[in-house]
């Protein structure tokens, strides 16, 4: 088809792209027309309930199921060793991350179980309350064992192994390092140190996990119906787990109530879902409850890290130096691993300022606790509260105020594109503009003077802020190049049906984050229609081209630009056809309200609908070397960068009970800077949203273990979250500099609330509690912890 010219899309006649639309399937979730997984029955199909370990560690000896199977309504009873028949085991590795090691884990054990909440047995019923029932009647012999629950001592000569053939509990160890970070340390002007504790916490969806497997032996196809993010990810994992070819798996994510992360990883019961309806022959329902919840979604954050920073007379940073500690659980998670998480620590710490020397070095070991892998701001959380928490322990010890430090060594807005101290390339970033910004937003100046006002009354209110990255748009670094089959790229197969109406499938899915709407929008700007008129299809391998689905704050820097890409071609190729018909130069036309128009005007000269139906049922009318296409596929990766980053700084304002260490959240403000902004409103609900679950972290969320391994808080009533009572307003500003590696120029925006605000929050804390010589470093901040730090307990 012949090149046409196509306006940027700021300047293409009635664009979307920078405007708050609502939502296109808003009015069917709300008419209680979502499909979730939950909602799917399917003819013959059973429930599956798993006997899970109650011991952190231990042996499984004989096994009596015989009560059970005898139980009305159960369908089968099967035993790892039974199930191992039919799935093989996975190894949670990365080849690019050297001395790395995991052991095999399997959908379930066959001779000893590793975590309390481990599935060892599945129950197979005709009703979930069935499968529950049996499951109290299976018999197992357990010999419990040594159990390696405490990461501090985790590689102690007499700890006990969690996997003895491995020899020791090491299951990575890191560095980074650039300069001579010893030798500025001992020579340096002045020096800070501190150790920060992050308690491990987990995603609590709205939607438990859920997986429906049917398998047709008809055809040797299988269904699955999956509460995921990467439809084309777990396609290739089941059927290689399980033993298929890939095209034979079929993985649908209809509607997904929130995810964050949580649910792209590979989860043993859900594999064993999938072997179970290929060894039975008939759909298999998985749906976890939130007790089961508690003990197998992943879990995330528990470190422990050790910060140094030099500084010279004139408060400028000479060297940074860090020591990161961190348990997994018995295995790594695959295919994207356990260690991705501290990876990321050792890479963005700091990475928002000018550090000469630099020294990261981390160490993650295996324990008999639930699993941890990647959860929303992999790694960010923790890295943006070392380095800010150290900025301003720097900032004191300066005797310079935490903004004015942070204006002393944040990378100059006009140094791009350069690296960071970790190597890390930077293409693109706003700090000072960003914090320039917020100062206003937040009336910096106003909110110090009240402070100072406040405090004479002996009220204990606190300023923190904090400047953060976030990695987005992820290239292949992080999994293709260790030999993870996670794509990096996505694409968007866009065509113009008889009816007129514009379809975009996508390999991108749906959470609830509005992948379907930013689609619909970029689509309808870049062909020239209204937005009513695209329909959007996500999250099936049978229908989506081939794609990463959504991660790493992907959604609209990877899947957008394929869209603005595939909409771009389909309007050549509608303009070609338009310029036969109207006996013309495609130059001279343009797509205005699903209409071709002259260009420059919105005179009608053919309506699509017009258009697409002669090309369809009236190809005579057309000249013979002309071939309509008006269905075409574009992907996208980013190239000449391993990421995009996005980046911003938060400001908390908060108030102390001295008396009750209690912490009331006053106000909170974002200000972020994530390039093109398709759809302001969802870009800022984003952002709340992060910022919530980064509240939750810093004050609320635990998940608490026993010195055995035994998770005591995993339930609703004990596991504390934030709540709409305690969360401030969020105010939320924006920079913006559009990335150059894609025409759109998105950056991703979905974890920025999560990795800045919990430093925020602790240095807003210590801001409030310096007067009275009191300091936290450990999250989440809790009353007690307060009142520990004041010396009244």
């Amino acid at each position: 088809m012949a090149d046409t010219p196509f306006l940027s899309f700021h300047d293409r006649p009635n664009s979307y792209i920078g405007r708050s639309v609502p939502r296109p399937n808003a009015k069917r979730l709300l008419h209680g027309r979502g499909v979730f997984v939950d909602d799917i029955k399917l003819p013959r199909m059973v429930h599956v309930y798993f006997v899970r370990s109650v011991h952190a560690h231990a042996k499984i000896g004989k096994i009596d199921a015989s009560r059970a199977e005898a139980h009305p309504g159960v369908a089968a009873v099967v035993t790892g060793a039974q199930l191992a028949e039919y799935c093989k085991p996975w190894v949670g590795t990365l080849s690019h991350l050297e001395g790395m090691k995991s052991p095999p884990q399997r959908a379930m054990p066959i001779d000893r179980a590793t975590w309390q909440g481990e599935p060892v047995v599945a129950v197979i019923a005709e009703s979930r309350a069935v499968a529950e029932d049996a499951a109290e009647l299976v018999e197992i012999d357990w010999e419990p064992l040594p159990a390696a629950t405490d990461m501090k001592t985790a590689l102690d000569a007499d700890a006990p192994l969690v996997h003895p053939d491995l020899g020791d509990n090491l299951c990575w160890r890191g560095e980074v390092k650039s300069g001579d970070v010893d030798a500025v340390f001992k020579k340096a002007h002045r020096v800070v140190e501190e150790t920060f504790v992050f308690a491990r916490h987990t995603g609590v969806t709205l939607e438990s996990r859920g997986i429906i497997a049917d398998y047709d032996p008809s055809d040797g196809r299988m269904t699955v119906y999956h509460a995921g993010q990467a439809p084309h990810n777990m396609q290739a994992i089941f059927a290689e787990q399980i033993g298929m070819p890939e095209p034979d798996m079929r993985v649908i994510s209809k509607d997904v109530g929130g995810a964050f992360g949580l649910k792209a990883h590979t989860y043993s019961d859900e594999v064993a879902t999938v072997a179970l309806a290929r060894m039975l022959g008939r759909p298999v329902k998985f749906i976890a409850d939130r007790l089961e919840s508690f003990v197998s979604d992943i879990h995330a954050r528990d470190h422990i890290v050790t910060g140094r920073m030099a500084i010279s007379k004139d408060g400028k940073i000479e060297a940074f130096d860090i020591d990161d500690l961190t348990g997994i659980g018995p295995y790594s998670m695959f295919p994207r691993t356990s260690v991705i998480e501290t990876y990321q620590i050792l890479n963005l710490t700091g990475v928002q300022y000018v550090i000469p020397n630099y020294r990261a070095r981390g160490a993650v070991v295996f324990q008999n606790k639930n699993m941890m892998c990647q959860y929303r701001a992999v790694g960010h959380p923790i890295a943006t509260t070392v380095s800010e928490g150290l900025a301003d322990l720097a900032a004191d010890a300066a005797g310079l105020d935490p903004v004015e430090f942070r204006r002393r060594n944040l990378m100059a807005d006009d140094s791009y594109p350069t690296k960071a101290a970790s190597g890390l390339p930077l293409e693109g970033l706003s700090h000072h503009a960003s914090l320039d910004k917020l100062l206003i937003l937040m009336d910096y100046d106003g909110l110090r003077r009240e402070q100072e006002a406040r405090r004479r009354d002996g009220v204990y209110r606190g300023i923190g802020l904090a400047s953060f990255i976030e990695i987005t748009n992820p290239g292949p670094l992080f999994y293709g190049s260790g030999g993870a089959r996670v794509s990096a790229t996505d694409g968007c197969t866009i065509r113009l049906d008889p009816s007129g109406i514009i379809t975009a499938a996508i390999g991108i899915t749906e959470q609830g984050q509005g992948t379907e709407t930013m689609i619909a929008q970029v689509a309808a700007t870049a062909v020239g229609v209204p937005m009513d008129q695209v329909r959007v299809l996500t999250g099936d391998t049978d229908k989506s081209p081939y794609g990463g689905g959504v991660w790493g704050s992907r959604g609209a820097g990877i899947g957008g630009e394929a869209t603005l890409q595939a909409g771009k071609a389909l309007r050549g190729n509608i303009l070609a056809v338009a310029s036969a018909i109207l006996q013309t130069e495609p130059a001279k036309l343009d797509i205005v309200d699903a209409k071709v128009v002259d260009m420059g005007t919105t005179t009608e000269r053919i309506s699509l609908a017009d258009l697409a139906a002669l090309a369809q049922f009236r190809t005579g009318d057309l000249p013979d070397d002309l071939q309509p296409e008006l269905v075409v596929t574009r992907h996208f990766r980013v190239t000449g960068y391993p990421f995009v980053l996005s980046n911003g700084v938060q400001a908390s304002h908060l108030e102390i009970d001295t008396n009750t260490g209690f912490i009331t959240l006053l106000k909170h403000w974002v200000v972020e800077d994530c390039g093109t902004i398709i759809n302001p409103q969802l870009v800022d609900e984003q952002v709340r949203g992060g910022v919530v679950q980064g509240l939750g972290g810093a004050l609320y969320e635990h998940c608490i273990y026993s010195d055995e391994g035994q998770l005591l808080n995993g339930n609703m009533a004990d596991y504390l979250v934030p709540m709409a009572a305690e969360m401030p307003d969020i105010v939320v500003g924006h920079v913006s500099t559009p990335t150059k590696t894609s025409e759109l120029g998105a950056k991703g925006a979905g974890e920025a609330g999560t990795g800045g605000a919990p430093a925020a929050v602790l240095n807003a804390v210590n801001d409030a509690l310096k007067p009275l010589g009191a300091r936290v470093t450990a999250q989440p901040i809790t009353p007690e912890s307060v009142l520990r730090a004041l010396g009244k307990l």
